[in-house]
């Protein structure tokens, strides 16, 4: 059965609006990502630093992190002056960009199924470990799940993308099916979909709307401002995104009526854009007083225009200067 643990260890404990265990690196991305990637704009070094900080990170374990970002190829710098500005490098904006589609996306409109399952059976020596392990995992991240033993199934449609992706890492022998699945109406007979941990999926849904949905709430009423709006932001942000991850999108038709995949999408948006404005303007606090002057660049997004595409056209937004009213 599909194991939530192979796919996010500890998924229930991170589902907690807490990011003790997200990794610097992370955090720096995502705070990079959501107050610059619509304008490229550069966020200033000693600006970066302090949110840090107000995650708990020290100024040098901050510094420590920026450069390695830098060395890593996903953070550019400039200088400003006596002082040191990054930006996401035109690779990374672009693959954060599409991810960042794909998180929009994810569950917007359910897809239509046309009640057949592709198939991937494979065959891989014993004594090619390494192999077996790399067409699992691929599989696993595209949303597939272990039917029988070198039995691997999913509702949707191979794309020739895919295709492409699964011939990068095909070994020993695999052959690809779509086809309807066929009830024999006996104890032994088996659905593709019982290849899914779909109580455990709805678990992990279920704990983050018991922790997210209060937040919707305090930001209805304004309780939510300053350090706490860009904490709580960037934590949503960093719990949400691991749903694309952890529920393969079945159909509805295989689900429960009440299946709160929906619900969650909702929470997330609601937390995600209610608090982008005093989100930025506290960013934007923080880089005019380090920068000594305002920054209009700094500037969050909504999930509609993650949706969009940001980053992808970045330079002409940059251009214009487009900031937030």
């Amino acid at each position: 059965m599909f194991d939530l643990e192979e796919v996010f260890p500890e998924a229930g404990a991170a589902l907690l609006p807490r990011r003790q265990a997200g990794s610097p690196q992370g955090l720096g991305i995502t705070l990079v990502t959501d107050y610059t990637l619509s304008t490229r704009g550069w966020m200033p070094s000693a600006a970066l630093v302090e949110l840090f900080g107000e995650f708990g990170v020290t100024s040098a374990a901050a510094r420590m992190t920026i450069s390695r970002l830098a060395g890593r190829g996903v953070l550019e710098g400039r200088r400003e002056g006596r002082n040191s500005a990054y930006r996401l490098t035109d690779s990374a904006a672009a693959n954060l960009a599409q991810g960042g589609q794909e998180i929009a996306a994810f569950g917007a409109d359910p897809r239509p199924w046309d009640g057949q399952w592709t198939m991937v059976v494979f065959s891989v020596p014993h004594d090619e470990a390494p192999q077996r392990r790399a067409v699992r995992e691929h599989l696993r991240w595209h949303g597939y799940a272990p039917f029988y033993d070198g039995v691997w199934v999913s509702p949707h449609p191979l794309t020739a993308g895919e295709r492409a992706a699964l011939v990068e890492v095909a070994f020993g022998e695999m052959s690809v099916f779509r086809a309807q699945h066929l009830d024999l109406e006996t104890d032994a007979s088996r659905n593709p979909v019982d290849a899914w941990d779909a109580a455990g999926i709805a678990q992990e849904y279920t704990a983050f709307l018991g922790a997210w949905s209060g937040v919707v709430d305090r930001i209805a009423a304004g309780g939510i401002h300053g350090a706490a709006a860009v904490r709580a932001r960037t934590e949503v942000m960093d719990v949400y995104r691991r749903f694309p991850v952890l529920d393969p999108l079945l159909p509805t038709e295989l689900l429960p009526p009440d299946w709160p995949r929906a619900r969650a999408r909702e929470v997330f948006a609601a937390v995600y854009d209610g608090l982008a404005e005093p989100a930025q303007e506290h960013v934007r606090g923080i880089v005019a007083r380090t920068a000594g002057g305002p920054h209009p660049q700094i500037r969050a997004h909504t999930v509609a225009e993650m949706g969009a595409g940001l980053g992808l056209t970045g330079g002409a937004t940059a251009a214009t200067g487009a900031t937030r009213s």
